[in-house]
């Protein structure tokens, strides 16, 4: 007769591999036993409710974004800025960037896009399916976002394959490993050279891009410095690129993963906009955002002092039970309207409604061709990074319509 041992005293640790291959066992844990959880090895306190996760993108004043949004060394501090725009900006800092920067990326850019988002979907998707195999990162979910992207601010098609190397360096774990590593540091340099010099060739001569109208933006008179412009497109192909290359990544997964699910959109193409929600609820590409207590605070009872860093788990409030009825359900078509994934308030993603674009255009493209898919999970590889959830390979057999 075997005797039950009951489980120490939950652990979280961003860095670890495990954690990367499935945190939401240890998330439900959190929620249960240590919502507001405190890890001495690195530094950091951890909020995984629902509620207290939205309180903190809520509460600009007492949970700051200064000092950036990610765990590294390298990618946060008082200069996050730099490479994360306005992301890593508070009131009223934060207010006048994304003002200005709202005046070039305006909806109506974004939704000017669908039809060539559609185009570009539509050849990488007509390549795939002659082959009959072929892997859904690499040769489609990897390429698109960056493609959008760079027509977006003007990056010639010839440069986009390297910048996709180069922002995948950016992050790229080892395990172990809890800075950004060499190779990441290098690509920074070289993406920040690359865009200075487009910035410079714009400000010679304007053309039709989001590039040339940040240079012209203005608001009361003030514009965007040459930094400022490359911030956010560092920003735009950061968080832009590798978020929504995840999102399609994971829908596919969750979607193979579940058959009666995936039978939904695949009948009905007009559902494929529930398949993106609930992908965003289900596994959300950007798990956890960081801050910085800017007072004491007290949460449930802990006091969290000024100057402490705090990780918002999103991918855990997202799964919260108190918010969403059977959360580890991958269901299409529940309500989906408390996501977390985009943030909330003042710092709700601005480019939020391209995601959401880019996934229903790319995956309504692929049920109009595809009656059905299988995957090799023996060839599934996953990303290793501290923020993004994702997969690095989804090799895929279709069986075309």
């Amino acid at each position: 007769m075997s005797t039950a041992v009951a489980p120490g005293p939950v652990t979280y640790d961003p860095y670890a591999y495990a954690i990367h291959e499935d945190p939401y066992p240890t998330y439900a844990r959190l929620r249960a036993e240590a919502p507001v959880y405190r890890s001495e090895e690195h530094g950091f306190w951890a909020l995984s409710r629902h509620v207290d996760v939205i309180e903190g993108f809520r509460d600009t004043g007492a949970y700051s974004s200064a000092h950036g949004v990610s765990l590294d060394p390298a990618a946060s501090g008082p200069h996050a800025h730099r490479t994360m725009s306005f992301l890593a900006m508070d009131p009223p800092r934060h207010g006048r960037m994304r003002g200005l920067v709202s005046r070039g990326f305006t909806p109506r850019r974004v939704l000017d896009l669908e039809p060539r988002i559609r185009e570009i979907a539509t050849g990488y998707i007509d390549e795939a399916l002659e082959r009959g195999s072929f892997d859904l990162v690499a040769d489609l979910a990897g390429k698109l976002p960056m493609d959008v992207i760079s027509e977006l601010v003007g990056v010639p098609p010839e440069d986009r394959a390297e910048l996709r190397r180069l922002s995948d360096l950016l992050v790229h774990r080892e395990d172990g490993v809890m800075d950004v590593p060499q190779a990441g540091v290098e690509a920074a340099l070289h993406l920040a050279g690359y865009y200075a010099e487009m910035i410079a060739s714009r400000r010679a001569q304007r053309t039709d891009d989001l590039t040339s109208a940040l240079i012209d933006a203005e608001l009361d008179g003030d514009r965007l410095s040459d930094d400022d412009i490359t911030s956010f497109l560092f920003l735009m192909v950061v968080a832009g690129n590798e978020t929504t290359t995840k999102l399609l990544g994971n829908a596919w997964y969750w979607a193979w993963r579940n058959p009666d699910e995936r039978a939904k959109p695949f009948a009905d193409p007009a559902r494929v906009p529930e398949w993106v929600e609930e992908t965003l609820r289900y596994d959300t590409s950007s798990q956890m955002l960081a801050r910085v207590a800017t007072t004491d605070l007290t949460v449930r009872g802990t006091t969290i002092p000024a100057g402490d860093r705090v990780l918002l788990l999103v991918g855990s409030a997202n799964r919260d039970e108190d918010v969403f009825p059977d959360p580890d359900r991958y269901g299409i078509g529940r309500d989906t309207g408390d996501l977390a994934s985009f943030g909330f308030g003042r710092h709700f993603c601005l480019g939020a409604s391209l995601a959401r674009l880019e996934a229903r255009v790319c995956l309504e493209e692929l049920v109009r061709r595809v009656a059905d898919y299988d995957v090799d999970p023996d060839g599934i590889e996953r990303v290793h990074s501290v923020n993004v959830r994702g997969l690095a390979a989804l090799p895929t057999t279709v069986t075309p319509r």
